[in-house]
């Protein structure tokens, strides 16, 4: 079974921690596989002006890991399908209650 895949951040904006001094998105939030030029929703990283951010995971943009996501306003749905999203509003995985025979 492969390992699950680690994507990082692409957002369209950026500010910086006072304490540590960071970098940290900003705006609307993407999944970002390193190494590709486009998000996981297949946005050129370049023509839609998107910061890279290799140090921080997507995980750590969902409000409620506490980490880097005080200024996310929007997570992209396209992404958070296919990368996975964790939190109060996500919706259940599909189940099959009650299969035909």
């Amino acid at each position: 079974m492969p390992a699950p895949q680690r994507y990082a951040v692409a957002a369209s904006g950026q500010w910086t921690d006072e304490e540590d001094g960071r970098r940290l998105p900003a705006g609307e939030v993407h999944a970002w596989e390193r190494g590709l030029n486009q998000t996981v929703c297949g946005l050129s990283l370049s023509r839609s002006q998107l910061r890279r951010f290799p140090h921080i995971t997507w995980a750590d943009t969902f409000p409620e890991s506490g980490a880097a996501a005080d200024r996310v306003r929007r997570v992209c749905p396209r992404c958070a399908s296919v990368a996975g999203r964790r939190g109060p509003d996500a919706r259940p995985r599909w189940k099959r209650i009650d299969p035909r025979p």
